[in-house]
This record gives C-alpha cells, structure tokens and sequence, in this order.
C-alpha cells in the first residue's frame, strides 16, 4: 500500500493459546511469565508479551493484546485473556471453554455445532497442544479448565458479522495460520500477479488458485503430481477471483484449477468476482432458484432458503453430488466468461481437507 511493506498480526486463536500457554507455565513453575513462544500452525513461531499475570496455588491467568499489524481488524488491541484451573486427582482431562465476551454458537452451518463457543477447531488444538507441552512431564491425574475471555467482547463483536451468522453474546477465537495477512487490495493482486508469471517461468502448464489455505492444502495433498502442475502452480487468490483469473488468461496460462469450499464457490457461482463477506452476500436465495428448476434437487429448495450458511446448506444435503455438480458446474461457467481462452476446472475441498469434486 503506497510503497509501505506491509506488517503481519496474529490472530485470536494464536493470542488465546500463547496466553493459554504462559498461564499453564505459571501453575507449573509457581512463578510470573513475562513472554511465551508459540509455534503457530503455518510453521512460524512467535513471541508473545504476557500481561496482567495473577497466580494461585491451582489457577493462573494472563493476557496477550492482540496485534493484528496493518490488517483493519476489529479485534486490534483487544486483550485476549487465558485462566487455567488445574484440580487434582480427578479424572484426566482438557476443558476449553468460553467466558465473558465469548460468542455462542446458535445456528448451525459453522465449524463448532449449535450450543458450542465459538472457539473454532485451529485454535483447541493449539491451545490442547501447548497444554501437552507444558505438562509433558506430568502424569498426576488432573483436570485442566481453560476458559478464554475478552473483556469488550461482545461490544466489539456488533461490528462484525458474528449475529448473522447466529454467533451471539461475543467474539470468536479464530484462526487456521496463526497469523492475520493484510487485506491490502493491491498489495495482494500484485502478489497474485507475481505468483502467476513464475509460474509460467518454472513451466507450469496448470495454475490452481485457492480461496484459502484450508482448500490450497487440500488441493495440494490430491493434486500434487498431476501432469502440468509444479510447486510453483499453487497460488493464494485469497479473495480476489476475477482479478486473479484475469491475470491467467494476460500470462496465457493454458489451464487454471480453482480450488475452494462451498461457501466461496457459490459465491463464484453466483458471479462475484470478488468473494469477500464486505463485498457480496452469500445469496443462498439465487441457489434456491437453481434448485427449484432442477427436478433432481428441488426438494433442497426450501433447505436452501432456510439455510443459516452454504455449509448449512451442503451438510443437511448429505453432501449430495448433484448439489456439488451444479454449483461447481455454475462456478466454473462464471470462470470461462470472465476468461474464454483459459481451460477451467473446479476442485472442491471438504471442510476436513478431503476432495469432494474435481472436474
């Protein structure tokens, strides 16, 4: 942007865990944490200032602000607060739970099942994973409750899109990388453009653009060793799609795969070149319509319009094929009139990583 090389963050799920991490430390050393090092899940590690630390003889608790460098995040200087109460001799076992400032989860279609905090899968498993590193040495029977909080929560979180979502009374802690790339428009389209033309120049034949790491790895775990596709093929489009198809077809890539979940693809599917919440709505209405003309899928009509989300939508399908054929089929028709001289194949990626359709 202008020149400025732009600053990473951290996300809510990498502050959650390292003060996670601090407050188990505490409570096994039975002394003050002032940083923490945490191993993030793109391979990265990071450090992390740990404030307001309080210990007991069996609970600590801390916090880390939340830096979400250059990224116009909501949650930028939000304190993202970690209590760990260890009580002995009970039975073995983890407790992550929210607390105040916390959303609940309420409608389903989201990564944590109605009546769950929203403290998505990532982000348990880092704090599980720190848990287990701290306590390695340990074997007395204990019971570990973790309970994350944010103070101005829920405040925060009516500038977000969580209540439409049917995430109510908070925040989520989010995160897949551990760390918050820049939205910056152009620095990403110049990043795409750049990406595209080396592939070209290590010979790639075959460009896949992902919505995100999620669909990249999985792309990359069922697509690796394909004729045409080199290490170099594998672009983050983020959510940039007719930018990024349309740097394709300027560079004479001969094929792009676009790889994605569902909820992005039928935001592909229903024309929007640009797939960002702020930029279009997911119209789960204009799938209605396709299914209401589709003998084989009308029943899915009313689910379609009652649906809380895409994914809603495709898991109380049963996953169904002809679901996934028409909205991928749709997709990739968006993507051959924005790129008529560019092959294009659509790969869908579960929300486990596993391929769902590949044509």
């Amino acid at each position: 942007m202008n020149g400025k090389t732009l600053k990473y963050g951290y996300t809510t799920g990498s502050c959650a865990a390292a003060a996670v991490k601090a407050a188990a430390q505490m409570l096994r050393d039975q002394v003050m944490v002032p940083e923490v090092e945490l191993r993030l899940p793109c391979g990265e590690t990071a450090q992390f200032a740990i404030e307001g630390g309080r210990l007991h003889e069996n609970t600590a608790s801390c916090y880390v602000v939340k830096d979400a460098g250059d990224d116009p995040d909501v949650t930028n200087g939000a304190e993202i607060h970690a209590h760990v109460q260890i009580d002995f001799f009970t039975k073995h076992r983890t407790i992550i739970q929210g607390g105040v400032g916390i959303g609940k989860v309420t409608k389903p279609g989201l990564a944590v099942p109605v009546g769950g905090w929203a403290i998505n899968p990532v982000p348990r498993r880092m704090i599980t994973e720190v848990v287990k590193e701290v306590f390695a040495l340990r074997c007395v029977p204990a019971t570990l409750t973790i309970t994350i909080s944010i103070p101005n929560g829920e405040e925060l979180a009516k500038k977000t899109i969580n209540e439409r979502l049917g995430i109510v009374g908070g925040l989520s802690i989010l995160g897949t990388s551990g760390i918050v790339k820049p939205i910056s428009t152009k620095a990403w389209t110049d990043t795409v453009d750049a990406s595209v033309s080396v592939a070209r120049a290590c010979g790639s034949k075959v460009v896949v653009l992902s919505t995100g790491r999620t669909s990249e790895m999985a792309a990359q775990k069922h697509l690796c060793g394909m004729q045409g596709i080199k290490e170099e093929s594998f672009i983050m489009m983020g959510d940039h799609f007719g930018y990024s198809i349309r740097s394709c077809a300027e560079r004479f890539v001969p094929q792009v795969i676009v790889a994605g979940q569902f909820a992005k693809l039928v935001k592909i599917a229903c024309g929007h070149d640009q797939t960002h919440v702020t930029s279009s709505e997911l119209d789960l209405g204009v799938v209605a319509g396709w299914l209401k003309e589709s003998p084989e899928l009308s029943h899915l009509e009313p689910v379609a319009r009652s649906a809380n989300t895409a994914r809603h939508l495709l898991e109380e399908s049963g996953n169904d094929p002809r679901l996934i054929e028409l909205v991928c089929r749709k997709a990739a028709q968006v993507a051959a009139a924005l790129a008529p001289e560019v092959e294009v194949r659509i790969f869908l990626a579960g929300y486990d990583g596993e391929q769902l359709y590949f044509g």
